[in-house]
């Protein structure tokens, strides 16, 4: 009789055991799929803020295969130069909507490039400074995002400065602004950089806009030019 309690003892151990084993091995799965269910989740929203502002392209939508692969072509030499922390999807949203406004990808790229230090990181909030933080790849201030977003009827909360779409997108409209006000990209980008008034000043001490900020775009995205145009 001992022996068998001892038995059934032993028996109800193991499958306790078992059990725990099991259980600990089903959690594991549980969270896992949780977060990829997460990531499916974030990618779904970004994907769908994209089409809000303008589906990406295809060819269909372009004057031909060759237009189609001109976008392809220079989306993928941005993912390389940027050492693939720029996705490719980013960068044909990118020239397609640079196309619209006749600008170079390659200035909006090397902006973009120059806001972020090369991380191209969208969740990105710059330093505090008196005027306050920028926020997102194109490094918008919430004092200066609104009204460019209203400029193009966009909708506008601060968080969607942190969707890399929207932040493109802002980005383009803001230097379409800038450069038909000014006519030039050294002024357009330094007011980017500076601010209009920021630009103002610069150029009243210096006695032009050529400052290094804009001479490093411009001087980067030159490197380019043998893929940048789309005819």
């Amino acid at each position: 009789m001992k022996k068998l309690n001892i038995a059934v003892v032993t028996l109800v151990v193991i499958v306790n055991y078992i059990g725990y084993v099991w259980i600990d091995k089903y959690q594991s799965k549980v969270e896992s799929l949780e977060a990829e269910n997460q990531e499916l989740l974030n990618e779904n929203q970004r994907l769908e803020a994209a089409e809000s502002y303008s589906e990406l392209p295809t060819p269909k939508e372009t004057k031909g295969y060759k237009n189609w692969s001109k976008y392809v072509n220079i989306s993928a030499e941005m993912e390389k130069d940027s050492d693939g922390n720029f996705k490719q999807s980013w960068g044909i949203f990118l020239v397609k909507e640079a196309a619209k406004y006749q600008i170079d990808p390659f200035i909006a790229y090397e902006l973009l490039k120059v806001e972020t230090g090369a991380t191209f990181d969208p969740d990105l909030i710059g330093p505090k400074t008196k005027y306050g933080q920028a926020y997102g790849m194109a490094q918008f201030m919430r004092n200066t995002a609104p009204w460019i977003a209203d400029m193009a009827n966009m909708p506008y909360k601060d968080e969607l400065l942190f969707d890399p779409y929207y932040s493109m997108k802002l980005s383009l409209v803001y230097l379409d602004f800038l450069k038909e006000r000014y006519g030039n990209w050294n002024e357009a980008l330094t007011a980017y950089h500076r601010g209009m008034g920021g630009m103002k000043q610069y150029k009243e001490k210096n006695g032009h806009a050529k400052s290094k900020y804009a001479t490093r775009i411009q001087r980067n995205a030159e490197k380019y030019q043998s893929v940048a145009t789309i005819n």
